[in-house]
């Protein structure tokens, strides 16, 4: 099916979706699911028709310059115009393609962001603590809600590992790109030579996953409650409140003890438990569709380095993307993260275009 034929399809799609609507003849579950097609095709048939409106008018400019009978002044004026649609219309495609592109459907779930100390003792842990509070601003300013749900203190200020959830529009659509090993260069607090080390910390960012998305056999669970250690009162301490998970089938063990309750526990627990039974999923399938395809370069795998923070030169600088702003500050305080993020949304995007296209 050509491009111009699967426009044509959804343009129609659309309009018979109006004139169902505009019956008044649905029932309440069928309205709602008409209503959802409806508005998820609208701003596609947008970017359609504001594509024909632009091709139409080159169409009509391209005969006006032909014509022997343009009078000079007319022919300069749409000589001008010519020029600026032949740069818009192209762009205009582009968006359309990418409206067309097949969507992950974890994109619009909310995230559980997990972020370990990896190689480097201390300063690798204090590195993590950064990278967890980076996210956190980052979070912020997008208006999205960041639940911290476990974090493990080292007794210098860094963090063993740290967990959260993120809530909001859109949220695992941008985060995904972050899963990966991060890669930090600076001198450390304790180094007194001046040398600079390097350490690092991992990132995982799991879509969240609900019930229906997979069954949890109780059969399959083992779940030990123990006294809680660490940071929380006596209140904590005094009871078995803290709640270990193992899913027996893949042996994943979640651990949680932030909370008083034993039953608030269980119910974080669970929660991490889904998501990252659910991510395990996802990645068979990707990994299954990655080794049938041709040319494929990189894995995309969690192993991998991703990023390097040099805080001497002051760089941030992402290897998938080859991508280095000069701003570590305002990466690690958030606010430049989303020029990394958006490099890697638009690099997606092309790959996935070429693949589509092929």
């Amino acid at each position: 099916m050509s491009l111009d034929d699967r426009l044509d399809q959804l343009v129609h799609r659309h309009a018979e979706l109006s004139a169902i609507l505009s019956t008044g003849t649905l029932d309440s579950a069928s309205f709602v699911a008409t209503s959802k097609e409806y508005a998820e095709l609208g701003p596609i048939v947008d970017s359609v028709n504001a594509l024909r409106a632009a091709q139409q008018e080159g169409a009509d400019l391209a005969a006006m310059l032909a014509d022997p009978a343009t009078d000079k002044e007319m022919k300069a004026m749409a000589e001008e115009e010519f020029l600026v649609l032949k740069e818009k219309v192209p762009r205009l495609e582009r968006g359309v393609r990418i409206m067309l592109l097949p969507r992950d459907e974890a994109d619009a779930r909310n995230a559980i962001l997990e972020v370990r100390a990896g190689t480097g003792g201390e300063e690798a842990a204090l590195f993590a603590a950064v990278l967890f509070r980076m996210y956190q601003r980052y979070a912020g300013l997008r208006g999205w809600k960041f639940e911290v749900m476990e974090v493990s203190e080292t007794g210098m200020g860094g963090y063993r590992d740290a967990t959260a959830t993120v809530t909001g529009k859109d949220v695992f659509a941008r985060l995904k790109f972050e899963s990966g090993v991060h890669r930090v260069q600076r001198v450390p607090a304790t180094e007194s030579q001046g040398r600079i080390h390097t350490s690092a910390a991992t990132v995982a960012v799991l879509p969240e996953a609900e019930e229906v998305d997979l069954k949890i056999e109780d059969k399959d669970l083992r779940i030990d409650v123990f006294r809680s250690s660490g940071p929380g009162g006596q209140s904590v301490n005094t009871t078995d409140s803290a709640v270990r998970i193992t899913h027996i089938p893949t042996g994943t063990v979640v651990s949680q003890q932030d909370e008083k309750s034993q039953h608030k526990n269980k119910a974080k627990a669970m929660k991490i438990l889904r998501a990252r039974l659910y991510e395990a999923q996802r990645q068979k399938l990707h990994d299954e569709r990655a080794a049938a395809r041709k040319g494929q370069v990189g894995s995309g795998d969690r192993s991998e380095r991703i990023r390097t923070y040099n805080f001497p030169q002051g760089r941030c600088t992402d290897h998938r993307i080859n991508v280095t702003l000069y701003k570590l500050d305002k990466v690690v305080d958030g606010s430049a993260l989303d020029e990394l993020i958006e490099a890697l949304v638009a690099d997606d995007e092309a790959s996935r275009l070429t693949e589509f296209a092929s």
